[in-house]
């Protein structure tokens, strides 16, 4: 079992008030971190969670709201975690929502929230994050991918799913280039269906979806002492899936 000493450590998981965020956001304060719990709208479960964060052993823990699709309220969320618990050190970048329908049914404007959610997002909370880690030249950025987007299927219902998670595995391995001097990695999870989806295809290899300690499994990874020569990957969690097309 991995399991990071994140004493001393503070942690902010992007949509951390439900489902794969939750389950992370709580593997991190098994670890010893203290956490912020971010969340849009969701600030009851929120707060259920940083207080199931605390009886887990993390020191201290907080919530923050904001759309990280927006600037000024990504600044803000920094702001207050940096104004009650410090400078980020791990930011997990979960945040994610899909397409409801097929790409030509939906609304430009739903197309654009996938996009602006996933990859801005990530743009957003990474840049943000920045200038803490380096100050104390120590960073971990973890970005959650998706399999199939890596292994080129792009299914035309969620097809601005795919695509945004195809900018955020490349905004990774830019960003792990661009901070390799200054003590931080960035590297990616990419999770196939995961054991709160809603439907399960028929082909999958195990016979069963991820569950959640088999994603925050590989996220511990890479904050692990021996990981801190690993940036730029991306471990996909998908059970040795494979699509049709390849």
């Amino acid at each position: 079992m991995i399991r990071p000493d994140l004493s001393d450590r503070i942690a902010l998981v992007t949509g951390s008030s439900k489902g794969v965020g939750r389950e992370l956001l709580l593997a991190l304060a098994d670890c010893g971190a203290s956490v912020a719990v971010h969340y849009r709208s969701s600030a009851d479960a929120a707060r259920a969670v940083a207080d199931a964060a605390r009886e887990r052993g993390a020191p201290a823990a907080t919530t923050v709201q904001g759309d990280v699709a927006d600037p000024d309220e990504v600044d803000e969320m920094f702001a207050a975690v940096e104004d009650e618990l410090g400078a980020v050190d791990v930011l997990v970048n979960n945040v994610g929502p899909f397409a409801p329908d097929h790409w030509e049914d939906i609304s430009f404007g739903e197309w654009n929230t996938v996009l602006q959610a996933n990859v801005n997002g990530t743009y957003l909370c990474c840049k943000r994050a920045l200038p803490g880690m380096r100050d104390q030249s120590w960073g971990r950025i973890v970005n959650i991918g998706y399999a199939s987007s890596e292994k080129g299927l792009v299914d035309p219902k969620n097809a601005p799913y795919f695509i945004a998670k195809q900018g955020v595995l490349m905004f990774t391995r830019m960003l792990a280039n661009d901070t390799q001097h200054d003590g931080i990695t960035a590297n990616a999870v990419s999770p196939y269906v995961v054991e709160n989806s809603d439907e399960f295809p028929e082909d999958l290899p195990r016979g069963r979806p991820a569950d959640f300690e088999d994603v925050t499994q590989a996220v511990l990874f890479f904050l692990e002492e021996g990981s801190d020569y690993i940036s730029g990957e991306n471990i996909e969690v998908d059970g040795g899936w494979l699509p049709e097309s390849v």
